[in-house]
């Protein structure tokens, strides 16, 4: 019989085909993470499992269907950009779909217990879209959707989501700001793109208490994110005893990255995911999904990967 790593991975070489150019999101991220995992051995007991792409019913249950309409035809006129900072190529909008499909496959394989957790590599990412519109390399919004899907299809009440991206997860806010069914935590750079994310963003009407925006001024280390994970996150979280916890795994906030100004290392992110490993232990009978969002210094996100995998495959 085979023993299999604790974490099973669900991705495609697909993603590679969303085409960028010289843009900081661009193929060679997740193929620099497929080379160091394969040639650190870190691939070779692990179940690397191929999604299908979500349709467009279960998109909509976070996205317009005008904007997804509008999506789709851009991306079949050949793309361009669709706003200052976003590319679209012609494969682009199947691409995007695979990328919601990975992340509701990896939520359905945790929850019907195939899988003690798993990790969506994925591209494009997705935190920064919006209900209707793409932005911030976003096209649509990967863990949103995930989280809609197992709300309605797995008969959940309660999900958190934490956002560790060093970019404030707009997206992910606007989709849930009005509902206490997802508590969702971003901690993030301040000031920083997209410019949201302020303290005093914590929902509204029933979602009221529900969105938690930590701010960190640049140059946060290892210690200020793990003092904001013990003293902010954890105690609002306990109260909450999350069903299922997400985490929008971007790896920006690196010393390395060159998007942001933070100053988090590889173990760091080893120790976020121990933490949310351990909130899931005890919240969630372990049900843990990741999915991939930003880093863009290409050694520093493969090896950021790595060493959240470690920390996951190490737990019971």
């Amino acid at each position: 019989m085979t023993t299999y790593s604790l974490t099973a991975l669900v991705t495609s070489r697909i993603f590679l085909e969303h085409e960028t150019g010289d843009h900081p999101e661009r193929p060679e991220r997740l193929e620099a993470i497929f080379r160091y995992l394969e040639r650190t051995g870190r691939l070779d007991d692990r179940r690397v499992i191929e999604p299908d792409p979500a349709d467009e019913e279960t998109i909509a249950l976070v996205h317009d269907r005008a904007y997804i309409e509008e999506l789709r035809a851009f991306a079949a006129r050949g793309g361009g950009w669709l706003d200052a900072d976003t590319v679209v190529s012609p494969r682009s909008f199947e691409v995007a779909r695979l990328a919601v499909g990975a992340a509701v496959h990896a939520v359905d394989l945790v929850l019907r217990g195939e899988v003690p957790r798993a990790f969506a590599l994925v591209r494009p990412p997705g935190h920064h879209a919006e209900p209707d519109r793409g932005m911030g390399f976003c096209l649509f919004n990967n863990i949103a959707v995930a989280a809609a899907w197992a709300l309605q299809h797995h008969g959940l009440e309660r999900i958190a989501i934490v956002d560790w991206d060093v970019h404030h997860g707009n997206g992910t806010q606007a989709a849930f700001y009005w509902t206490d069914r997802v508590f969702f935590v971003s901690i993030h750079q301040w000031p920083l793109y997209p410019g949201t994310g302020r303290a005093d963003e914590i929902g509204e009407g029933p979602g009221r208490g529900y969105t938690l925006n930590i701010p960190l001024p640049p140059r946060s280390d290892d210690a200020a994110y793990l003092r904001a994970f013990d003293e902010q996150i954890e105690p609002r979280l306990r109260t909450y005893r999350p069903e299922l916890l997400l985490v929008s795994a971007g790896y920006d906030a690196h010393y390395a990255d060159p998007l942001a100004a933070m100053a988090v290392t590889e173990q760091g992110f080893g120790a976020m995911a121990g933490r949310v490993l351990a909130w899931a232990h005890e919240w969630c009978n372990g049900r843990l999904v990741l999915v991939l969002e930003g880093g863009y210094n290409l050694s520093a996100l493969a090896s950021s990967v790595a060493a959240t995998l470690d920390v996951l495959d190490g737990g019971a």
